[in-house]
């Protein structure tokens, strides 16, 4: 067998994963509020290191998700090995160096002055593992029938009684192939499972309407207005590159640099860091108080799932 791209197989996954995605969920907000929610004392604050948030408390931790992630390439292995083929679906690799968090864009100035805008600095992922060229028969058995014209099943339990009208080796192959029996396994092995992205579309719905919020509009205008004070024209706090005119050959030069530096000190400034993650914060409670039942069944599900990982993973 000759080496095959892993980035093809984690696009795979990937799809998988969307594909997953119960259409039922509205991104976990609800119906949400027109009224912003009172934040009470804002702090002065720039670094986000070690920053938390309310959905910490529900969410999937890096070591759980590698833990998920290994149970799920075992059972897409050992349904692969059930059609003939020695398949090792690749691990996203870890990547080392700063991790910082970068929802409010750029607020080091230390990193500002040394890297500018550079992402991931000093991060060298290790290489992927080897894995194999699959041909008709083997991607037939990993991604199921491409002509295959009824929904995706939802939950193991539903997939065991589709018929995709394909077989190999005298087996049924699974509908969506062995990388969808091994998402199944692991995120929805029931009918009634909490989508496995509930929590995560709940804090970007919390994101999204706290950059909407007339305290981070102003606090992002008031940072505007100190970058153009200082001949910068920018309005995106997160992602200025663009508007700085950089691309991504620039944006370590000295140019960037310069702008990077004094995003800084703008964010400092206006606070934006201490009066949107005092926002972020609020609407995060209200989604929880809003959502509090079915992120309490996530969160059970969660445990359930590591339990079962624990046992697939070997």
């Amino acid at each position: 067998m000759r080496p095959i791209a892993a980035r093809a197989t984690v696009l795979l996954l990937s799809a998988a994963l969307l594909t997953a995605c119960s259409s039922e969920s509205d991104g976990g907000g609800g119906d949400g509020s027109a009224q912003e929610p009172a934040i009470g004392t804002i702090p002065r604050m720039l670094s986000t290191t070690g920053l938390s948030y309310p959905l910490d408390a529900y969410a999937t931790t890096d070591d759980q998700r590698r833990k998920l992630e290994q149970a799920q390439a075992r059972v897409t292995s050992d349904c692969m090995k059930r059609f003939g083929f020695d398949f090792e679906l690749p691990l996203t690799p870890a990547v080392g160096g700063r991790s910082d968090d970068s929802r409010y864009g750029l607020t080091d100035a230390t990193v500002a002055a040394r890297y500018g805008y550079v992402p991931n600095r000093g991060a060298q992922p290790p290489a992927k593992p080897p894995t194999q060229v699959l041909g008709a028969s083997g991607k037939l058995a990993l991604s199921g029938p491409t002509d295959y014209k009824g929904p995706q099943p939802m939950s193991l339990e539903e997939a065991r009684g589709k018929d995709s009208g394909k077989a190999l080796n005298g087996q049924k192959v699974p509908v969506g192939g062995c990388i969808r029996e091994g998402y199944l396994t692991v995120y929805a092995p029931k009918k009634g499972a909490v989508d496995a992205m509930f929590v995560t579309n709940l804090t970007m719905d919390a994101n999204s309407r706290s950059r909407e919020d007339s305290r981070v509009v102003a606090a992002v205008k008031a940072w505007s207005a100190c970058m153009a004070e200082k001949g910068y024209t920018v309005d995106e706090p997160v992602s200025p590159q663009s508007d700085l005119g950089l691309n991504p050959n620039t944006y370590g030069g000295p140019k960037a640099i310069a702008a990077a530096k004094q995003d800084v000190a703008c964010k400092e400034k206006a606070n934006l860091v201490g009066i949107w993650y005092t926002v972020e914060t609020a609407y995060q409670k209200r989604g929880i108080e809003q959502n509090a039942e079915t992120l309490n069944q996530a969160k059970t599900e969660l445990n359930e799932r590591l339990k079962l990982a624990a046992t697939l993973a070997g």
